[in-house]
């Protein structure tokens, strides 16, 4: 495959998953700071399973990844820190840019 090709086939995945509201939500959330689930949990309203899967998507997408503390994820009992993935930019504000 091109890279060309390859790169418009990997745009378009990014825009699937981003079709999803509550993922667009996630990011919105995280595009100010690394949140924990619980308190992405507590302003999206959404029950914890379903908020894993979306994270989870994000992650396979790599859009978000959990925040790293001497190689292993940050925890708080058993609530996992996200970030916005360092290949993701904000840019004027609220705009997400991949590089």
């Amino acid at each position: 495959m091109k890279n060309s090709s390859k790169k418009q086939v990997d745009c378009v995945e990014k825009l699937k998953v981003l079709a999803d509201e509550t993922r667009l939500a996630v990011l919105e959330l995280l595009i100010d700071s690394p949140k924990h689930v619980g308190e992405m949990n507590a302003i999206l309203g959404l029950e914890q399973s379903l908020l894993s899967h979306h994270l989870q998507v994000l992650r396979c997408s790599q859009l978000v990844v959990r925040c790293l503390r001497r190689a292993t994820p940050t925890r708080d009992g058993k609530a996992v820190l996200y970030r916005l993935a360092p290949e993701v930019e904000v840019t004027n504000g609220k705009a997400l840019k991949e590089s």
